[in-house]
């Protein structure tokens, strides 16, 4: 039986997802030799403090604070820091000195992913980040290698568990926003500080990621319109459950088609003006796939030209399951050494522009708060159609203010899909209405 080679394995960042890696690493080395045809030894585990205590008990040989000695020897690099700096740099020595990276670093790829990749090129090394969106959930490398040979044209996906605990549970329980956040931070599912949640910059990172392997061009997080779910209220949630439609965070990534686009390039050719990546919140119908995930899960819907409509769906984050994601991208990258090929180049052949969100077609769901008089349905009506909206469904209550004695109508429209910018048009113009109180809500609708 031939020998197998050892190839050395650097960790850097030993938090719940890198403190499981490394035990993976120790315990199920036979295995991982096996399905790589290397053996994998854990040479070192870059930290900022040795002595912080751990859930998993590692040998305390393996520890250091020096991250770059670290990288400089070894054949394969888990960059499991977090942050930008001093990742990003760890991250290019490790390449240029041969290394294949694996990383699930969001931030960093959705930021610079770009320079990443030319210099994975340039050193012709392998550079895997499966981990960075939805946690175990296998979604790169099926875009990436399953659906090669076929054409994506739209991705929705939940791909932050935090908001869509929150909102899971402000629609199961009828719980506030702030109830359900506080809820959301016991149970450690949110962060002491949950901005990046909450806001939606987490989602808007995955987002990039999964628009750059999904259109086969580097988008990175300055081109994905975000909106968070903040301003979400438990009236909204109720809404939307009387109308049929649960409201989900979703990262969204579509190929728009001009009408009548000019030829001359294979992307002229077939129409296509851009890609809209854009991260909000969502109104869903509930029989839709994606409706029915709950708590902190994750699940990625795609649409394909000849694969038709495919749903990822599992855990998406967590030590265990994030941990699952890199030592997938880790054998991957070890058999890659061991054939001696080159490592697997991102395929940017997409010369494709990220459209801004006014060139998105979409459906919006409006609540206005009205005179409850005659001739305002007809008069809102005729908003809607000077500007080319179509009113799709509408529902009417009546409410009495408590002080004024001044009874009014709350209206819950839900458009047919127009243009973005026909729809920003048609609320701006609806404040300006004499009939019209105020405009309560506004968010989008996909599903319809």
């Amino acid at each position: 039986m031939t020998e197998l080679r050892t190839l050395k394995v650097a960790l850097l960042g030993c938090g719940n997802v890198g403190a499981q890696v490394a035990r993976i690493l120790l315990d199920d080395a036979d295995m991982l030799a096996s399905r790589s045809g290397a053996r994998l030894e854990l040479v070192g585990i870059a930290v900022r403090n040795t002595d912080t205590p751990r859930d998993v008990e590692l040998p305390r040989e393996l520890f250091t604070t020096d991250a770059g000695a670290l990288v400089k020897d070894a054949d394969l690099v888990i960059e499991l820091m977090g942050g930008i700096e001093p990742a990003r740099s760890l991250i290019l020595a490790a390449m240029r000195n041969g290394a294949c990276v694996v990383t699930g670093n969001k931030a960093l790829v959705a930021k610079d992913g770009p320079t990443l990749h030319e210099e994975a090129d340039k050193a012709g090394v392998q550079l895997s980040y499966e981990a960075a969106v939805a946690g175990a959930i296998p979604i790169l490398r099926p875009i990436r290698d399953s659906l090669s040979g076929d054409r994506i044209t739209r991705v929705l996906g939940i791909v932050n568990g935090t908001t869509n605990f929150i909102l899971d549970q402000m629609d199961s329980t009828g719980a506030q926003f702030a109830d359900a956040l506080a809820e959301a931070q016991r149970l450690g599912y949110a962060e002491a500080d949950p901005t990046a949640d909450v806001e939606g910059h987490d989602a808007a990172s995955k987002a990039a990621i999964l628009a750059s392997l999904s259109f086969h061009t580097r988008f990175s997080l300055d081109d994905v319109y975000c909106e968070g779910i903040s301003s979400v209220t438990a009236a909204d949630i109720a809404a939307a459950k009387d109308a049929g439609f649960v409201i989900k965070l979703l990262a969204i990534a579509e190929k728009l088609t001009a009408a009548g686009g000019e030829t001359g390039t294979e992307t002229d050719a077939a129409g296509t003006t851009g890609v809209s990546v854009r991260v909000h919140p969502t109104l869903l119908p509930r029989e839709h796939p994606l409706a029915a995930v709950r708590g902190a899960f994750n699940a990625v819907f795609i649409e394909a030209e000849n694969a038709g409509e495919l749903m990822f769906y599992g855990q998406g984050a967590g030590g265990k399951p994030t941990a699952s994601a890199v030592m997938g991208d880790l054998v991957s990258a070890a058999r890659s050494i061991v054939l001696g090929g080159p490592g697997r180049a991102e395929t940017t052949t997409g010369k494709v522009s990220a459209l801004p969100i006014t060139a998105a077609a979409t459906s919006y769901y409006i609540g206005l708060d009205v005179a409850d008089q005659p001739g305002v349905l007809a008069k809102i009506a005729r908003l809607f159609a000077d500007h080319g909206v179509s009113i799709e469904i509408m529902r009417q209550t009546t409410h009495r203010d408590a002080d004024s004695n001044i009874e009014s109508a709350e209206l819950r429209i839900v458009t047919h899909r127009a243009s973005e910018a026909a729809l920003a048009a048609t609320v701006e113009a609806a404040k300006g209405l004499d009939v019209i109180n105020s405009v309560t809500s506004v968010l989008r609708v996909e599903g319809v």
